[in-house]
């Protein structure tokens, strides 16, 4: 059945409005479907909320961070990093894309003061944790999202989402839950009916338990059959050993006379040995 996945996309906004439509032609290009902020409808709801709800429907979560650490949040830490954890905690497979050199970044794309410096390197020690890619350009981004996406969606495949006109009808669908419970009760039936059969069978020698085997046959005495002189003999052998000769031959419903010949063949051998 073909599949969509949606992926969530988290990061700063402003810095980072290249990168992300980088991203999002990557994602639609794997028939993915991206959901992030600029995504959002205007809604009265609480933003958080929102967000916690979009992040529990995806499939697998992506967030990349460039050289701003982005606006704190009641938690006191960033929108974008609550998010991350948040994504963490409902284990949604996480990757991270962490710029190779925020240093080289323009100004207008870093954190100025050293406070949000500070918190931007401990979210990408962080991201780190898991996995991650790194990144240099636009471009380059979108490139790694593809790759690193198809080998997480191998690695960890997800429920994702079908067209309605897919689904299973209702009474298909019924029928299916009736033959697996029906299934299911048979295989349940079929195990105490094993399970009652070996009930009392305790006390009857099996296995390697030692049976002795007695054995008579006529002679010939040069080419004239000797009906008359008998000889006896016996051995002592076990069932397991009696079993694993004559069972070939059980495979197949066979007759009394087949038997007959298949444990004289048993008893002949074991003479000879």
């Amino acid at each position: 059945m073909d599949k969509r996945y949606q992926v969530f996309v988290s990061s700063t906004y402003e810095d980072l409005r290249e990168e992300r439509q980088e991203i999002m032609q990557a994602l639609l290009e794997l028939d993915c479907i991206p959901a992030g902020m600029e995504l959002f409808p205007a809604t009265n709801e609480d933003q958080w909320t929102l967000i916690r709800k979009v992040i529990e429907d995806c499939d697998y979560y992506i967030v990349v961070i460039g050289g701003r650490y982005g606006s704190v949040g009641p938690l006191g830490i960033s929108y974008t990093q609550m998010e991350y954890e948040y994504a963490v905690a409902q284990n949604k497979p996480v990757i991270a894309f962490l710029h190779k050199d925020p240093g080289t970044l323009p100004a207008k794309r870093v954190e100025k003061s050293e406070q949000g410096k500070e918190k931007l390197d401990e979210f990408r020690a962080l991201a780190q944790q898991k996995m991650c890619k790194f990144w240099t350009t636009p471009a380059d981004l979108g490139s790694a999202v593809s790759r690193s996406l198809i080998k997480l969606i191998k690695a960890n495949p997800a429920v994702g989402w079908v067209k309605a006109d897919l689904l299973p009808e209702k009474s298909a669908t019924e029928e299916i839950l009736r033959l697996r419970q029906q299934i299911e009760d048979l295989q349940n039936q079929l195990a105490d009916s094993q399970q009652a059969s070996t009930i009392g069978i305790e006390h009857l020698a099996q296995g390697d338990d030692i049976v002795e085997i007695s054995y008579a046959f006529g002679a010939f005495k040069t080419s004239e059959w000797r009906p008359d002189v008998t000889y006896k003999a016996s051995f002592q052998t076990t069932w397991n050993h009696i079993f694993s000769a004559i069972s070939p031959l059980l495979i197949d419903e066979a007759p009394d006379n087949t038997l007959k010949k298949g444990l004289n063949s048993f008893i002949e051998a074991e003479q000879l040995n």
